[in-house]
C-alpha cells in the first residue's frame, strides 16, 4: 500500500504557491470542480511530473465530508498520472456540489479537465 500516494515532491504545499497558481494560472471549470493549471518554474531545464494542490472549503460540508472529497480527488489524480500535463502545477478546487458527486463522477470530471488542460502552452 505504501508508495501509492502522492509524495511530497508531487504536491503543492505552500500558500504562496497556491495563490500564484490560482492568480496566474489558467482556469478550467466543470460541474463540481475548478482546475487551475500553470507551467511550473523549471530551474533544471527538465520538466518534472505535475504537482497537485487540493482546496476543499467549508462550503462543501463538515470535516468528514471534506476529507472524503479530498480522498476522491487524490485517488483520481493518482490513477490518471499519465494524463496530467507534465511540468505543470495544478490546484483543484471543489465546489459545494462535489459533496454529492461521488468517486465515479469525480474521476470522470477530473480526467476531462486534464484532457482539456493538456494543450496548455
Amino acid at each position: 500500500m505504501s508508495g501509492e500516494g502522492l509524495p511530497r515532491a508531487r504536491r503543492v504545499r505552500k500558500r504562496a504557491d497556491y495563490l500564484a497558481i490560482q492568480g496566474a494560472g489558467r482556469r478550467f471549470s466543470g460541474d463540481h470542480y475548478m482546475w487551475f493549471v500553470r507551467r511550473a518554474a523549471v530551474s533544471t531545464g527538465q520538466a518534472g511530473p505535475a504537482r497537485i494542490g487540493i482546496t476543499v472549503s467549508r462550503k462543501v460540508g463538515g470535516a468528514v465530508l471534506r476529507n472524503k472529497v479530498k480522498r476522491w480527488i487524490r485517488e483520481s489524480c493518482r490513477r490518471m498520472q499519465g494524463e496530467l500535463p507534465v511540468g505543470t502545477d495544478l490546484v483543484i478546487v471543489a465546489r459545494p456540489s462535489a459533496a454529492r458527486a461521488g468517486y465515479g463522477p469525480t474521476a470522470a470530471e477530473l480526467a476531462n479537465l486534464a484532457r482539456r488542460s493538456r494543450g496548455l502552452r
